[in-house]
């Protein structure tokens, strides 16, 4: 089957695993992206640096025009059997149009983030909402968003969780320096987020527990309580750092975005997939993943958070039986992006359009 994988592809963390997936799955991939189309140029003018940024943030301007532009005119030259579109908060809804009318493709829209959350601003989900009747098939994140689509004229609407990668996420045995570097008790690595986690991982440092934080956004935020020294600078962790952080760990928090009205996130996966416990907030969602207290941890309030990671760290035979048993979970019952991916193309094959 040959694939269109369309997308920004401003990270290596998203559009490229699925564009991966599709190839192991032995599929014939293409990919056009967008990100490269806002490098400044014009010998980095101000105003040039000035407009692509109003451009890439608005989604509107020559530039959002060449882009469909070039989507068709690419979409024209290769006529993919299917067109996975990643997030397609640049391409528009006439776009999608002529492609249907001009070959015979079977298209599909995909958004990690929740584009019909309140807390979010109506314009930087204007085009991916309108193209949402064009899709022959929409895969929905989260379960709440499933009523979403369908009321904003999905043609067909599937549940597509998020997954891991088992070339990034597994198990690693540490050097001394890595140990060193990354190791602790409790770790949590993730963005910035006024949805309570701050007060929550202040209150674990109140409890003198050894804590890591990793992620972006931290460097804004006023702690209440006087941290540690070694919390500080909070940054982020990609690449292998990721999952040498997470392994280094005894115990991997996972909190849910209220930005996106989360009952699960990626981390619920990539956490046991690395071998390490999985302590996470709780929702029927996650217990539907998870048998709590034998493939992972839950918590629904900060005085169970502590209690939980007082056991598990007090417990190493217990910690390891869940975390083990937590990684069979998410093995066998193909949590990884292979498995998601091997789904989509049965949908995808069902499909009369093709």
């Amino acid at each position: 089957m040959k694939v269109l994988i369309v997308g920004n592809w401003h990270s290596d963390i998203h559009e490229e695993v699925v564009y991966q997936a599709f190839k192991k799955l032995n599929h014939n991939v293409f990919r056009f992206t967008w990100n490269q189309y806002f490098n400044v140029q014009d010998n980095n003018s101000f105003l040039s640096v000035i407009s692509n940024r109003a451009q890439q943030k608005y989604m509107i301007g020559p530039i959002i025009d060449r882009i469909n532009y070039d989507l068709l005119t690419y979409a024209r030259q290769i006529r993919p059997d299917v067109i996975f579109i990643y997030r397609g908060t640049h391409v528009f809804q006439k776009t999608l149009a002529k492609i249907h009318q001009e070959i015979k493709t079977f298209i599909l829209g995909y958004n990690n983030d929740d584009p019909f959350s309140p807390k979010y601003s109506g314009w930087e989900w204007r085009h991916f909402i309108k193209c949402i009747p064009e899709y022959d098939l929409t895969l929905s994140y989260r379960k709440l968003n499933i009523k979403d689509y369908w009321k904003a004229g999905a043609k067909d609407v599937r549940l597509l969780r998020s997954w891991f990668v088992p070339e990034r996420n597994y198990p690693v045995k540490l050097s001394k320096e890595e140990i060193k570097k990354f190791g602790c008790d409790v770790v949590f690595i993730g963005h910035y987020e006024p949805d309570g986690r701050k007060e929550l991982l202040e209150n674990i440092l109140k409890n003198g527990i050894d804590l890591k934080i990793y992620g972006p956004g931290w460097e804004k935020v006023t702690w209440n309580e006087k941290l540690p020294e070694n919390i500080f600078p909070i940054k982020a962790v990609r690449g292998s750092d990721y999952n040498k952080a997470l392994n280094a760990a005894k115990i991997a928090l996972c909190f849910f975005s209220r930005l996106n009205r989360d009952s699960y996130t990626r981390r619920c996966f990539e956490i046991p997939a690395s071998g390490t416990l999985l302590l996470s907030e709780h929702s029927e969602d996650i217990e539907s993943l998870y048998k709590e207290g034998k493939e992972a941890a839950f918590f629904r309030n900060s005085n169970e958070l502590i209690s939980k990671i007082n056991l598990y760290l007090s417990d190493n035979s217990l910690r390891s039986l869940v975390a083990n048993s937590g990684r069979n979970r998410a093995i066998q019952d193909g949590y990884d992006v292979a498995s998601r991916v091997k789904q989509v193309v049965e949908w995808c094959e069902l499909n009369p359009r093709r």
